[in-house]
């Protein structure tokens, strides 16, 4: 991984885990054939240079989210720390729903985010549908050994025969025929002798068993469907709960490390590899299964079905929105690798599922930001100050630090003049009690006068307000106030004037016009998905708003050369948080906000 790890390695089970195993010895004896083969072939090989092997296997359905940055993280990260290796798998066994754009977008992001499954001079890049054939191979030993059995049955009646928590189910009619008729049945299917969901192929196992993923559980079904990769070579495909293991003893994954959903599969993934072992088609040590609890972070849904139909049905702007938890969107938005990684080993690996609340990973992002995002000033509702007594025409040099910390990134340069923009919440003209910024004189609740309140405009002058003017429903268009010459910040006399108050402002002559994006969570509940109700009716109806905003004369072409996917320059605009240059098509500056600062300037 291109990223380098934290020092710290954050310890949890399943980092005890493999120490434990690498202490024992228990995978030291492996040999490697150089590529995925079956065990006489990895027999045949020298000893395996990676002391572990691991592997991320998404389902080419749609694009990666944050629920599969944990796994990433946890799979790459463990392999890198114990000397191994960690190959990408995709686990495309299912042709209706996979495509050739999601086989290539997870190798982007997988790459965007700093994983190479390059190691020992091999490509780790594999798929499961390149291990058919073993896979055919592997069920007809199975059929011949007495594990497995053509089912005739239709889907209502295995529905019914399988039982349930408090029944046992009942063996098939067909289960105890020959297996030659099994075989020459399972051949039939290969054929495309018989239509989708005529039969099945079952294993043979315990239909009492209390484990109900044991009762005798379907290997391959009949699907006439295109495969992105083997065509229409095949009608017949292996289900997901018998690929997954041949697929990872093939590749000698030592430990396969899953989310807790596939705990209750661990029983029959054991069974499949031992069955296998005894044939000799498999070579042991046999790969591990562990489980781990899913990673759900609040206000995110990650249901990839759920996301396609946001996508299909225009409720966000692609898979790349930057309100999308997509690993893509993350991108758009301007989260940083680091910062996603940082975030992952932050929340630990536990063996329940939790929800982890969605500011963690805004700290994270704050974390990796501030030593090195430059500072700039932005005004975003922008409402004009005029400063009565500064010459009309006139214009004043101001700067400040790139960064705070960093000297030696130099100084921004800007202009102070009569007309500025300062923020609309900047400004009362009747003050709440505690408000530090700018209000006009008045008259307080038990009648006496309140002066003018006086205020420091960060890196400028203090002014202290006369007035504002408003229109004939109220608003206001206008604030006015007096600056005090002597008060320009860096200066030997700045520090005679007092002011409770700091604002951060622009002057209308140098100001640019930007276009600025305000990103709210999409789903409004903290669980999102979690209840009976439509999920559609969970979103967040203002979990985007763009505003016309202004930004330093340094950042006027900030946006230039930005492909909008997350590449642009990352800056932190001073009071509102972190900010990422992205295109725009009016050509003028466009910034998405990546997630804000606590405000210090509440009052």
């Amino acid at each position: 991984m291109k990223n380098a790890p934290i020092a710290t390695k954050p310890t949890h089970f399943l980092r005890q885990a493999i120490e434990a195993d690498l202490a024992q010895g228990t995978y030291a004896q492996r040999r490697w054939s150089g590529a995925p083969a079956d065990g006489p072939t990895q027999l045949a090989g020298a000893a395996d240079s990676a002391k572990v092997r691991t592997r991320f296997p998404p389902e080419p359905n749609g694009y990666l989210h944050i629920g599969h940055a944990k796994s990433i993280w946890l799979n790459f990260g463990l392999a890198e720390d114990f000397g191994g290796v960690c190959h990408l798998r995709y686990d495309d066994t299912n042709p209706e729903k996979e495509e050739q754009e999601y086989v290539d977008s997870i190798a982007e992001a997988m790459h965007w985010m700093g994983c190479d499954w390059q190691a020992f001079g091999t490509d780790h890049k594999y798929f499961a549908s390149d291990y058919f054939d073993f896979m055919y191979r592997a069920a007809e030993a199975l059929i011949e050994a007495g594990h497995a059995f053509v089912d005739e049955q239709s889907a209502e009646e295995m529905r019914a025969n399988r039982g349930d928590f408090s029944r046992p189910g009942t063996n098939s009619p067909y289960r105890d025929l020959p297996a030659a008729r099994h075989l020459a049945k399972f051949r039939e299917m290969r054929d495309g002798l018989h239509a989708d969901g005529a039969m099945v192929l079952r294993a043979k196992i315990d239909m009492a068993s209390p484990n109900i993923n044991m009762r005798d559980p379907a290997l391959y079904r009949i699907r006439r469907a295109h495969h992105h990769n083997t065509g229409d070579k095949w009608c017949i495909y292996p289900m997901y709960t018998y690929a997954h293991p041949l697929e990872d003893a093939l590749e000698n994954i030592t430990h396969s490390i899953c989310t807790l959903e596939f705990e209750d599969q661990r029983p029959f993934y054991d069974w499949v590899l031992a069955r296998l072992a005894e044939l000799g088609l498999l070579a042991k040590p046999l790969p591990r299964q562990i489980e781990f609890g899913r990673l759900n972070v609040s206000h995110v849904l990650t249901s990839k079905r759920k996301l396609k139909q946001l996508v299909d049905e225009g409720h966000v702007n692609g898979w790349d929105d930057p309100r999308m938890p997509t690993v893509f969107g993350l991108r758009a938005r301007g989260y940083t690798p680091s910062s996603i990684r940082a975030f992952v080993d932050a929340t630990g690996a536990s063996k329940t599922n939790a929800w982890v609340d969605y500011s963690v990973l805004e700290q994270c992002l704050r974390d990796d930001l501030d030593p090195s995002a430059a500072r700039a000033m932005a005004v975003l509702d922008p409402l004009k100050l005029v400063i009565t007594n500064f010459p009309e025409g006139e214009l004043s040099d101001h700067t400040a630090p790139v960064h705070p910390q960093q000297p030696e990134r130099g100084l921004r340069h800007f202009k102070f003049g009569r007309e500025l923009w300062i923020e609309r919440s900047d400004f009362q003209a009747v003050p709440e009690k505690g408000y530090h910024r700018l209000y006009p004189p008045h008259k307080a609740a038990d009648g006496s006068d309140v002066a003018g309140s006086q205020v420091r405009l960060k890196y400028g002058y203090v002014v202290r307000c006369t007035g504002f003017s408003a229109d004939a429903s109220g608003r206001i268009t206008e604030v006015h106030a007096e600056y005090f010459a002597e008060s320009k910040s860096g200066t030997p006399t700045s520090g005679q004037f007092k002011a409770k108050g700091v604002m951060t402002w622009l002057a209308a002559a140098d100001a640019v016009p930007a276009t600025v994006h305000l990103f709210d969570h999409l789903f409004t509940p903290e669980q999102p998905g979690t209840s009976e109700a439509d999920f559609h009716t969970e979103l967040n109806p203002n979990s985007l708003r763009t505003v016309s905003a202004f930004v330093e004369p340094g950042l006027a072409n900030a946006s230039q050369g930005v492909l909008g996917k997350g590449d642009g320059q990352r800056l932190q605009f001073e009071r509102h948080g972190y900010f990422i240059a992205t295109s725009s098509a009016d050509g003028k500056p466009c910034f998405n906000r990546i997630a804000g600062l606590k405000d210090s300037f509440s009052k």
